[in-house]
């Protein structure tokens, strides 16, 4: 009688561990932007070193976001069929990380140019993805 209760009666199978839809490298590309305008305000208030402490922190928990994002799409969205059909994904995914990481916009510079190179890896990052989610 329990075993009744207990034995499945469907079974599913999906390729990722949520829902599709749930993945998505706009949420990087959201912390990403917040990262440049940090920039661009500290940029506009030289001198004032109170607020560039604040800046910085938030600047920093944003480009660790970014990082957690697209790892999150590494480890978790992206299968083995998509890095055939994008080989070029795992450098890609790499080099982003990097550039919101300690030698990009999470380290002390306030590079503008950095967050812009961030910016374009994650477009590109996007671009693959929407590619994956049309087959």
């Amino acid at each position: 009688m329990l075993k009744r209760f207990f034995t499945p009666t469907v079974e599913v199978s999906a390729h990722c561990d949520l829902p599709c839809g749930v993945y998505d490298p706009a949420q990087a590309r959201i912390e990403a932007e917040s990262v440049k305008a940090i920039i661009a305000k500290v940029a506009d208030k030289p001198g004032d070193e109170d607020f560039k402490m604040r800046a910085t922190i938030i600047k920093e928990q944003r480009s660790q976001l970014v990082k957690e994002h697209l790892w999150v799409l590494w480890t978790d969205y992206f299968k083995p069929p998509h890095f055939e059909k994008f080989p070029e994904l795992h450098t890609l995914v790499n080099e982003a990380t990097k550039l919101a990481g300690a030698a990009g916009t999470k380290g002390s510079a306030f590079d503008e140019a950095t967050a812009d190179e961030l910016l374009a890896k994650i477009d590109e990052i996007a671009r693959i993805f929407a590619e994956t989610k049309k087959a």
